[in-house]
């Protein structure tokens, strides 16, 4: 496995932070020896696309909050991210804004009264578009992964949908999965 390879867990990202932690993006980096930052393109309302309606059982087009990211892995870009909340979660907080929040977005829900229980994640592989791959420095036939999660508070209720796009040869992800 090359130096530029990233192995990704999803552990790390779906547990709130302790106060004075940072991210658990750069946290994680930093425990594999790299560094890593995100840019937040954009924060607000706009409408659910489907896929992300479907998710959170909600009419198309209906109006959630997204947070869209590039992150960045020894200052290359490594991931496009979308995370999305519904509206009565995340309206009117630090997460439809473009500043960073501490702790990361995880932490800022439980301070909220919202913390997930369960993540349904799917990949799939496929070339990336051209804003894609323009953002992702990709060559036009290097293949993608789109991962979708979909966190789930113990009432089952959706809380945030990440949909994330990434190039598969830098990629490799880790599940693990304790039974009992």
């Amino acid at each position: 496995m090359g130096a530029s390879r990233w192995v990704s867990t999803s552990m790390p990202y779906l547990t709130p932070r302790e106060a004075g932690q940072g991210d658990a993006w750069a946290a994680d980096a930093a425990a594999q020896g790299r560094k890593g930052t995100q840019r937040i393109v954009r924060a607000g309302e706009v409408a659910a696309p489907d896929e992300v309606a479907r998710l959170f059982r909600v009419a198309e087009g209906e109006t959630v909050v997204v947070r869209r990211r590039v992150i960045l892995l020894d200052d290359e870009p490594n991931e496009l991210t979308d995370t999305y909340y519904p509206l009565d979660i995340a309206g009117g907080t630090g997460l439809a804004e473009t500043a960073k929040i501490p702790g990361g977005a995880v932490t800022l829900l439980a301070k909220l009264g919202h913390v997930g229980v369960r993540v349904r994640e799917d990949v799939t592989a496929d070339l990336p578009d051209d804003e894609e791959r323009r953002t992702l420095l990709t060559a036009p036939d290097e293949p993608v992964l789109r991962l979708t999660r979909v966190t789930l508070d113990r009432d089952d209720r959706p809380i945030q949908v990440d949909r994330m796009v990434m190039p598969a040869r830098r990629q490799r992800l880790r599940y693990e999965i304790r039974i009992g």
